[in-house]
Order: structure tokens, then sequence, then C-alpha cells
């Protein structure tokens, strides 16, 4: 995702200076006007605002705080917004380290999938001091729609493992109802179109609704990354106290799709497991 948000940026004027292990993203992006820089702190020494958007905790803690990482090219004045999806708590801990020296950071991750990031319409969820998030504000405003600051550092990555339970619990439904709709012999066309027009209606539906028709499932957010969230989520429901007995379910059906290697599938492949249980599927 973190390449269509850059291209956005590109696109209305913002100079980039990009680092990636993906180098083809990284190529493409300096074919259409960022500089490549070798390294975190590379970037950081280069940038007045840095954004980071990576698979999961220990990359984040690695690109920030580790050898050549964000922290050893930083100066004083260095905002760095993390959009990625990872556990608030690493999110405190990377900004108290970074705090030392004197960067100011925001954790912002988003929600809307690869297409939401390609049309520029993500819901990007804000923790962090609110003078920093009016300073970046016209910087997420060029790659989401709905932009909300939600409290200190910390309240946006909260806000996003919600998201991530009504995705997950979504997507899950959705898979339930399509398979009840197959083995009552409906047409699946017909049947989205139905449920579209009324309460059950959803983004989840919306976007996902060409994945269902085709029986097509390649990956717009990968059944591994909401996995990896939904370990998240859990992990924060434990400290907190918060029983989530649904999503535990759901977090057992991701399981079993990546244990029969279908972990590289769009997260609404789902269904494909709730339809072999149905005995719809091999």
């Amino acid at each position: 995702m973190g390449r269509p948000m850059a291209h956005n940026l590109l696109k209305t004027g913002y100079q980039l200076v990009v680092h990636s292990l993906n180098q083809p993203a990284v190529d493409e992006l300096v074919a259409a006007g960022a500089k490549a820089a070798a390294s975190p702190r590379e970037v950081a020494g280069r940038c007045d605002v840095l954004i980071t958007m990576l698979p999961n905790s220990p990359d984040v803690e690695l690109v920030a705080l580790g050898r050549d990482g964000v922290i050893e090219g930083a100066r004083s004045g260095l905002i760095y917004a993390d959009m990625s999806t990872i556990s608030p708590i690493v999110s405190k801990k990377v900004g108290a380290a970074l705090a030392a020296k004197g960067v100011r950071m925001l954790d912002a991750p988003v929600s809307g999938g690869e297409k939401g990031a390609i049309d520029a319409v993500l819901s990007i969820m804000v923790g962090g001091d609110r003078d920093v998030f009016d300073q970046v504000l016209p910087i997420f405003q060029v790659m989401g729609k709905t932009i909300t600051h939600l409290g200190p550092l910390g309240a946006g990555g909260f806000t996003k493992l919600a998201n991530q339970i009504i995705v997950a619990g979504n997507l899950t439904a959705l898979g339930e109802a399509l398979a009840l709709a197959k083995k009552a012999g409906l047409d699946r066309e017909l049947t989205l179109t139905a449920l579209a027009g009324g309460l059950a209606g959803s983004k989840c539906l919306e976007q996902k609704r060409s994945n269902y028709l085709a029986g097509t499932y390649h990956p717009g957010f990968k059944i591994d990354l909401h996995y990896k969230d939904l370990g998240l989520i859990m992990e924060a429901a434990r400290e907190l106290g918060v029983p989530l007995p649904a999503t535990a379910v759901v977090q057992e059906l991701f399981s079993a799709l990546r244990i029969k290697g279908r972990g590289g599938l769009d997260h609404s492949a789902v269904i494909t497991i709730l339809e072999e249980l149905a005995g719809l599927g091999e």
C-alpha cells in the first residue's frame, strides 16, 4: 500500500526520498520523480517528515531504532508518522526512544485496502500530539479521505485494531452468508445485489464483490497480514481485559487458511474454508 500512497504524494507535488527492501518499488517511484536512499538513516537525514508503511511491529522497531535506522539519522524537529498496523505498545516504545532525539511521532494506521490507497480515499487513524497532527494533516489529506485525530500516541493503533475486528468479522459473515446461499442454489450475483441494498450492505461487500463473483482471491490485503492483526488484537484484548469471543473464532479460521497454504490470498478468501466446511469446496 505504501507504493500507491507515495505515487499520490508525488502527483501532488511533494518531493520524496524513498527506501525499501522491495527494489522494484523504489525503481518505480524514482521513475515517477522520487529520489532513492540507501537506508532509513539516510531518509531521516534528508527529509522533514518521514513516513513508514511496514508489515509488523518488529519491522517498525528495526527501521526506526535498529542499525542504520531512523534514530541514527534523525535530527531534532523531524516528524515521524508510522502508518503501519502494529502494536500500540511498540508505537509508544518507538516514540519514546525517538523523542530523546527531538523527533515527534504520530501513529497513523490506515484502512481502505490497496484500492483505497490507489484512489486516495483511505481512512487514517492518528495518535500523537495535536500540533504535530495539524502540521502533517495536509500530507494525510493527499492519501486519505477520512483523517481523524484520536488522542495521544497509540490511539491510532488501538482504533485500527478495532477496525480490523470489524473487517475480519464482516468478511467471515459474508463468507457464511454466501456459502448458505450457494448451498440453497441461489445465484451469487443476484444475492450480492440484494444484500448490498439493505442493512447487510458494507464496504467489504462492495470492495470484494468481484472476488466473490470470480471465485478468485488475488490479494488486496493478504490473509497473512490480517492474521497478524488478529494476533495484535488478541494481545491487546488480554492486556486490557476485554473478552473477544467472536474474534477468537475468526482468528482460528484465518489460522486454518494459513495451514492450508492460503495465507497469500486476499482476506475475503475466508469464504473458501467456510464453503469447504459446507461441502461446497475441494
